[in-house]
């Protein structure tokens, strides 16, 4: 059962979203609970704590043991090419989330032209980030960006089928519109999702139960660069600087041509700030996404 959070925790939706703020003041405010990354952390059980504790410390060992051996540079892209994460300046290979300044990249409504290109920078920058994927004409048309993005150890997950709006439809309809990326993604990749981002960030009671149902947690942002508004790759990195802080999710899009170009000065300066540029799942590790839950800075 996904844990309650505390009254504290709760919050409206009105707000929170600029982006949508009109549309839920036309629709009402949806009121759920929303669970931030530092108290998914805070509430991890034991168990997790102690594995994840676990997992740092033998991965510590490791790097002094290639260290001593005069190979430690091996030994971190064997343990990035086990474990699917980055090491190195500003990778997330061995990062604690609790400790570190982190901060999650997210990319909705690919895979697109522009992917691979993104793909190659994110490898050069030894970053991997979560990316929301759309199906119709992106995850049915580009089976080979989808595979590389999980090859390249990043994170996959659903954004919906054809970006409907889940709280607009009925709920067979928004399930169909879920499960259909969840089936296709797993047909490619062999893996299921766990995560899901409704698109306009817009949810409620009846989508939570569909997410859970369907084994997917919702996770909305605190950074938008509103990169569907222009094509200024300068003003997108600038909305972005402006807005990051630690715990903060990334919101961007790889479909549209001013964004990629954005990515690599983006990158630089997170780094030069004291950041380390993780996942979605990373940055609430050691707690795992519960389903059905929503989660936002």
């Amino acid at each position: 059962m996904p844990k309650q959070t505390s009254a504290a925790r709760r919050t409206s939706i009105a707000g929170l979203l600029a982006a949508t703020s009109l549309t839920l003041a036309l629709s009402g405010c949806a009121t759920y609970d929303v669970t931030a990354p530092a108290d998914a952390r805070a509430d991890a059980p034991a168990a997790a704590v102690q594995a994840k504790d676990a997992q740092l410390a033998a991965a510590k060992g490791a790097k002094n043991e290639d260290g001593k051996n005069g190979d430690g540079r091996n030994g971190d892209a064997k343990r990035s090419q086990g474990g699917g994460q980055a090491t190195g300046p500003g990778g997330a290979g061995d990062v604690d989330c609790r400790k570190a300044k982190c901060v999650a990249l997210t990319f909705d409504a690919g895979p697109s032209e522009n992917t691979p290109r993104l793909l190659d920078i994110l490898k050069k920058e030894k970053v991997h980030a979560t990316f929301f994927m759309l199906g119709e004409n992106h995850v049915d048309k580009r089976p080979a960006e989808v595979k590389r993005i999980d090859a390249e150890g990043h994170e996959l997950a659903n954004h919906t089928w054809s970006h409907q709006i889940l709280t607009d439809i009925e709920p067979a309809e928004a399930e169909r519109e879920l499960s259909r990326v969840q089936d296709a993604v797993r047909k490619i990749t062999g893996k299921t999702p766990r995560l899901m981002r409704p698109p306009q960030g817009r949810t409620d009671e009846e989508v939570s139960k569909i997410s859970k149902d369907l084994g997917l947690a919702q996770v909305l942002w605190s950074v938008t660069a509103k990169d569907y508004q222009t094509n200024d790759s300068a003003l997108i990195t600038k909305r972005v600087l402006e807005q990051t802080e630690r715990d903060g999710i990334i919101l961007l899009h790889d479909i549209y041509k001013g964004t990629v170009p954005a990515v690599p000065g983006i990158l630089k300066e997170l780094k030069k700030r004291g950041y380390t540029v993780v996942t979605v799942s990373q940055l609430l590790s050691p707690a795992k996404a519960e389903p059905g839950m929503v989660y936002r800075p």
